[in-house]
């Protein structure tokens, strides 16, 4: 599905975004609802951010990217803990891109998410190559998600993948590791893990 967002393109960076979990679902400017096999998600449009809640099998996730204030952390590279007990990979990339290159990939993306049944993308009144998109899949058992979110003004597209898989046995999981809930984490990262955004490769996500 592709809409034109009700608002103007603001002047905001890519390293402006910061990613975080649990947080209570946010204003969106567009909402898809889709049903997953035994889970439903939902997609939501924040402007030049996004947020994605999940819920089934009795875990829910919920995973923000945008330019937020307060409790947050930067976008990192890769993440790989325990959300409500389901194992939680993400992983963020900044792909620099010269002004013909960035307008021929923000219109493949866009006619990509457009047209698929389980993809949501927005756009901005005048600026068509500025695009918050997402794109939801099942496969062998795990729920996965990819986002893109375009800065013409300065050339960076931005993308992340992000997979929740198979419930881990309590018996199973390192000492301490139970996961992260809905309101367990209000933004920023688990215990241990730190990363920041680069231009750098980012771990694979395998689920999409």
């Amino acid at each position: 599905m592709l809409t034109t967002l009700k608002t103007a393109y603001t002047d905001t960076r890519a390293a402006d975004l910061a990613w975080g979990l649990g947080r209570e679902p946010l204003p969106a400017l567009a909402v898809l609802d889709l049903q997953l096999h035994d889970f439903t998600v939902q997609l939501r449009l924040l402007g030049a951010s996004h947020q994605v809640l999940l819920e089934g099998e009795g875990s829910r996730c919920s995973e923000t990217v945008a330019c937020m204030s307060g409790n947050s952390t930067p976008l990192p590279l890769g993440v790989s803990t325990l959300v409500d007990g389901r194992e939680y990979e993400f992983a963020a990339r900044v792909e620099e891109l010269s002004q013909g290159a960035f307008a021929g990939r923000a219109q493949e993306l866009l006619a990509l998410v457009a047209d698929h049944p389980h993809g949501l993308a927005g756009t901005f009144p005048g600026s068509p190559n500025a695009f918050t998109a997402l794109l939801a899949q099942w496969n062998e058992g795990t729920v996965g998600w990819r986002t893109w979110h375009a800065y013409p003004q300065e050339g960076r597209l931005v993308t992340t993948r992000t997979c929740v898989g198979a419930r881990v046995p309590a018996a199973l999981r390192p000492p301490g590791a139970g996961g992260l809930d809905m309101g367990g984490l209000p933004g920023g990262l688990p215990d241990g893990m730190s990363g920041g955004m680069s231009g750098g490769v980012s771990p694979q996500v395998p689920c999409v």
